[in-house]
């Protein structure tokens, strides 16, 4: 998996837990820390949320040989 793919991930995975605190609990975490969600800072990480997700729509449409890392070669 590339530096890209694991950062979309992650990502994809904070923002998950985002909406599950919001429905659940009714809190945004991302607006709490950042300022709410009108501030500079928490719009910013929306939109990298955002761009990691349809990102993810890619790998999830990569055959699975494209996306494990192929053997080091041996010396």
């Amino acid at each position: 998996m590339s530096g890209l793919q694991r950062a979309a991930l992650v990502l994809t995975i904070i923002g998950a837990i985002n909406w599950g605190l919001i429905g659940f609990f009714g809190f945004d975490l991302v607006a709490a820390i950042f300022g709410g969600q009108e501030a500079a800072l928490s719009r910013i990480i929306y939109s990298l949320v955002g761009i990691a997700g349809l990102y993810s729509i890619s790998l999830l449409l990569k055959p699975d040989e494209e996306l494990e890392r192929s053997p080091e070669p041996q010396r």
